[in-house]
């Protein structure tokens, strides 16, 4: 017998979350999405984030997981990627996604990357309209770029590794060399993610924020401990990303331990949960097809 898959959850309450982005859902009411207030002024740009809620999957992956890697049951996976690209407005069949490595690796994709897994680079970046990006995520940070003059986006995933190696500016670097975009003209939103309230961290890390950051780590490193510390991972990729001339930086302020409720978190779940996702994707210009 063929398994009954129940129906997407309620709306989200993002006002009781405090939350300092905004939040959308699809237009039968019933996917809870996110988006960002810095980046919803652009008509051309469809992006967001989903909430671990409206899926099918069960035990530790309820129920909205978008990861092929998790060994979730791979025809929940491929309904809940459907249900979140109806509700975002994409193709699921056309999404370009990757294998995470937590380096710095930033690809340019065209339309024919459309459908396709893209190994070793925890960054996207395209100029072409209609072709869907989306990475995967529990504790690490989504970071969407944009820039709205050349009309060309990017999505990043930074876990510590790929904060300190610098993946955002890498994508940034990749965006000028690629499509020309000026650093000054990009908008960045930095999304849900692990938050310096709950990321202690120990002597690697602790090492490598001195080294990075020099006299700033301090601001970095909270409630020290001998060797360890809470980073503040948010704080660290806004830092670098406009020490790298990005003109607007938006940070939502979602820590995704505290609202495991709402979001995936690889630390609250012990190492087995889902990932939630992030869509962007560039609109064709109008009269265009």
């Amino acid at each position: 017998m063929g398994r009954a898959y129940p129906a997407a959850g309620a709306v989200f309450d993002v006002e009781r979350r405090g939350a300092r982005g905004q939040v959308i859902a699809d237009t039968a009411g019933l996917l809870p999405l996110y988006r960002f207030a810095s980046l919803a002024v652009f008509p051309e740009l469809v992006h967001a984030v989903a909430t671990r809620h409206g899926g099918v999957s069960r035990g530790p992956f309820a129920s909205l997981n978008v990861s092929r890697s998790v060994g979730d049951a791979s025809e929940d996976v491929l309904v809940n990627r459907q249900r979140l690209c109806q509700a975002v407005g994409v193709q699921p069949e056309e999404l370009v996604t990757a294998g995470l490595v937590h380096g710095t690796r930033a690809l340019p994709v065209g339309p024919a990357a459309r459908g396709h897994l893209m190994l070793g680079t925890d960054a996207l970046v395209t100029a072409a309209s209609g072709v869907p990006l989306m990475l995967c995520f529990a504790d690490c940070v989504p970071i969407i770029l944009y820039d709205p003059v050349r009309r060309a986006v990017g999505l990043v995933h930074a876990g510590w590794r790929g904060t300190l190696a610098g993946a955002a500016v890498a994508a940034v670097q990749q965006m000028a060399a690629s499509y020309g975009s000026r650093p000054a003209d990009l908008r960045a939103a930095i999304g849900p993610a692990i938050g310096p309230c709950c990321y202690e961290v120990g002597p690697e890390v602790v090492t490598r924020v001195r080294a990075v950051f020099s006299e700033a780590a301090p601001s970095l490193l909270s409630d020290l401990r001998g060797d360890r510390a809470h980073f503040n991972l948010w704080e660290a990729n806004r830092r670098l990303l406009l020490a790298a001339g990005v003109g607007q930086v938006e940070v939502a302020g979602l820590c995704t331990v505290c609202h495991r409720d709402e979001f995936f978190s690889h630390r609250a779940g012990n190492g087995r949960t889902g990932r939630f996702g992030v869509v962007v994707m560039l609109r064709a210009p109008e009269g265009r097809g």
